[in-house]
C-alpha cells in the first residue's frame, strides 16, 4: 500500500507527515510526500522570472529532503514536487500517477489544539477524492510515530452504505492489530420527536447487530466492541465518547457521493468539529486497508 502525503513547511505538514508515518509503521505500508507548487504552464500577464522559479523549486525540494529525513528508517519514504494549478489538484493527480491508496492532510492553521479547521485544500479533497482521505488534527505532530494505531473507531449509521465502512473498518482493525470499537450512530440518525426509551432500544439492538456481524467477519484475537453515542446533537454525542490520542475514526460519505468517490456529509462534518483524533473518510463504495 501506498500513503500519499500533502506536505507543506508548517504544523500542519508536521502533522500530515506524522499521521502519515504512523499509519505506514502500523501496516507495512510505503509513503510518497508530496510538495505541491504551482503549475509552471499557468496563464500569466506578467512573464515569470526563471530564477525566481528555480529559487522556489530547490526550496520545495530542500523541504522535502528535511521531511524525509525525519521518516524513521523502517518506514519507506519517496518525495516528489508536483506542479498544478492547485495544492488539491496537485494531490488528485500525484495519488492517480503514483496510485495511492489514501491521502493525508493537516488541519488548516488556526485550528484550536486537537482539534479541525479544514481549509480550503482539505475541503476540496474531502469533495472529490477517489481514495480515502485521512486528516490530521492540530497536535498530531507531538504524538509519538511507534505508538502506531491503538484503536479503530468506526462510526456506522442505519442509511444505506454502512455496509461497506463496516468491512473496511474490519480490514484496518485485521491489518492494524488494532482493538475495533463500534460505535452506533442510530440514535441521531432516528427523527425527533420518538421517546427516548424507544430511540435507546433501537440503539441497542443496531449496536448488537453490527457486533455480531464484526465478530464472525475478525480474526480470533482482535478485540471488538460496540455501543451507542447518544446525544442530541452529532457534537454532543462525539463529546459524550472517550478518545485514545493514538485512535483513528472511520466514516463514511455521503449518499451524495458519485460511486467510489469521497462527499463529505452533514454528519461526519460535524463530527469533525469535535473529534480530537485523526479521521479517516471513506469514500462510497470502496475499500481502503492501511497496508499488508
Amino acid at each position: 500500500m501506498r500513503i500519499l502525503v500533502g506536505y507543506t513547511a508548517n504544523d500542519a505538514g508536521a502533522d500530515a507527515l506524522a499521521l502519515g508515518v504512523r499509519l505506514a509503521r502500523s501496516g507495512g505500508a510505503s509513503l510518497d510526500v508530496v510538495i505541491v507548487l504551482h503549475s509552471e504552464e499557468r496563464a500569466t500577464l506578467v512573464p515569470t522570472d526563471p530564477g525566481y522559479e528555480l529559487y522556489v523549486t530547490e526550496t520545495a525540494e530542500q523541504w522535502l529532503r528535511d521531511a524525509a529525513a525525519s521518516v524513521p528508517a523502517d518506514v519507506a519514504a519517496h518525495t516528489h514536487v508536483v506542479y498544478a494549478e492547485s495544492f488539491a489538484q496537485g494531490l488528485l493527480d500525484a495519488a492517480r500517477d503514483d496510485q495511492a491508496d489514501m491521502i493525508v492532510v493537516g488541519a488548516a492553521r488556526n485550528g484550536l489544539l486537537g482539534r479541525f479547521t479544514v481549509g480550503s485544500v482539505a475541503s476540496a479533497l474531502l469533495h472529490a477524492s477517489h481514495v480515502p482521505v485521512a486528516l490530521a488534527p492540530e497536535g498530531t505532530r507531538d504524538l509519538a510515530a511507534g505508538q502506531g494505531v491503538s484503536r479503530v473507531t468506526c462510526a456506522i449509521g442505519t442509511k444505506i452504505g454502512s455496509e461497506v465502512l463496516m468491512n473496511t473498518a474490519i480490514t484496518v482493525a485485521r491489518t492494524t492489530d488494532a482493538p475495533l470499537r463500534l460505535v452506533s450512530l442510530v440514535a441521531v440518525d432516528l427523527p425527533g420527536g420518538l421517546d427516548d426509551p424507544l430511540v435507546s432500544r433501537h440503539g441497542a439492538l443496531h449496536a448488537q447487530e453490527v457486533l455480531d456481524y464484526a465478530s464472525e467477519h475478525l480474526p480470533g484475537g482482535v478485540e471488538v466492541s460496540a455501543g451507542v453515542a447518544s446525544g442530541d446533537s452529532i457534537e454532543e454525542a462525539v463529546r459524550t465518547l472517550d478518545w485514545d490520542p493514538a485512535e483513528i475514526v472511520l466514516v463514511g460519505s455521503s449518499r451524495l457521493a458519485k460511486p467510489n468517490h469521497l462527499f463529505l456529509g452533514s454528519i461526519a462534518a460535524k463530527m469533525l468539529r469535535e473529534l480530537p483524533v485523526p479521521m479517516i473518510v471513506v469514500p462510497r463504495d470502496s475499500t481502503v486497508t492501511v497496508g499488508k
